[in-house]
């Protein structure tokens, strides 16, 4: 999927090559041009060091909320109600450390080693998810967050899939066939809860009460119908406001469905506009979960370090064993 002769800044200059160090006006013109032209970008194309750092961030932090992502899940796993879902939520748990892989390796063909994007993680310089920062206290939050969070980011990820830069765009095609499996299954705990009995249906109300909003906020911020330079490289396709909107006309009907009432008294539908309107999201909690790292953010964190840490011998023998592997090859072909 990705091309493996790929070398760093720091690599080329030591090679001699000398980097671009102004990026001029026809550069960058010409640049613009090939995007608008519908060309996809590979990693030894020249390409502008904004354009290169803007997917970096973007794709390792979304790599990093894969795998943050699974921490919340994976507490729930000796809890699962019956063995059938116990399987189904590690096998979840698993295509999200796939998609974490897929993504760290997009990002590595920017030039940026993986142990700098999880270093960066684990000190807390890079961001992930705001959604993963918030508490998960009853199994039907398990449902739920399949449901609305999967099912935002399929809302946010399937454009992503004709993104200008090749590796992120390939990536996304399994990655978002996975999370549309991850939503559909979401939905149906949800709807078993919302079926079932009266506690069972008041457990799933509760849970899309807490998780509501914080799915609305994974969008961003409104753009207000601004064309951001990430659209104009076509990393995006479409703003946050018509991302989030696609979102909540797919999703109220499927509440309505379940018997569920969405919890917000402002939502109604717009005759003139064929879609929904809502209240006012709460921006204040969504910039203070950015700052602040939300209830869980510290945990979250926390619980990765302490993975990370108890899995070092791993990669300490999976790197011993391609040393060895490596010496023997190079044996056979001297011979």
């Amino acid at each position: 999927m990705y091309s493996t002769d790929l070398r760093t800044d720091a690599e080329k200059k030591s090679a001699g090559e000398a980097l671009r160090s102004v990026e001029d006006a026809a550069f960058l013109a010409a640049f613009q041009k090939r995007i608008d032209d519908g060309a996809i970008i590979e990693p030894k194309d020249d390409m502008p060091e904004k354009y290169r750092k803007t997917l970096t961030r973007q794709i390792s932090q979304h790599a990093h909320s894969e795998i943050i992502g699974m921490l919340p899940e994976g507490n729930w796993v000796t809890r699962a109600p019956s063995l059938k879902r116990k399987m189904i939520l590690l096998a979840k748990i698993q295509d999200e450390a796939g998609h974490g892989l897929y993504l760290y390796s997009a990002a590595e063909t920017l030039g940026t080693k993986r142990d700098d994007m999880v270093a960066d993680l684990l000190s807390g310089k890079a961001k992930y998810s705001t959604i993963f920062t918030y508490p998960t206290p009853s199994w039907a939050d398990m449902g739920t967050v399949g449901w609305l969070v999967d099912g935002a980011a399929i809302t946010n990820q399937i454009p992503l899939c004709r993104c200008s830069y090749g590796p992120y765009a390939r990536a996304m095609v399994r990655v978002c066939k996975e999370e549309s499996f991850h939503q559909r299954q979401g939905y149906e705990v949800v709807t078993v809860l919302a079926r079932g009995t009266a506690e069972q249906k008041k457990m799933a109300q509760e849970s899309l009460d807490r998780i509501w909003w914080p799915s609305l906020m994974m969008f961003g911020p409104s753009d207000a119908g601004q064309v951001s330079q990430n659209m104009k490289w076509k990393i995006k396709r479409h703003s946050n406001d018509e991302l989030r909107q696609r979102f909540i006309d797919a999703t109220v009907p499927q509440a309505e469905i379940l018997g569920l009432k969405i919890p917000d008294p402002d939502l109604k539908w717009n005759e003139e506009r064929g879609s929904y309107d809502i209240g006012e999201i709460n921006w204040d909690e969504f910039w203070g979960v950015i700052k602040g790292g939300g209830t869980c953010g510290k945990m979250r964190i926390r619980d990765r370090k302490t993975a990370h840490k108890d899995g070092e011998w791993v990669r300490a023998a999976a790197a011993a064993y391609a040393e060895k592997q490596e010496r023997k090859h190079s044996a056979i072909a001297a011979e």
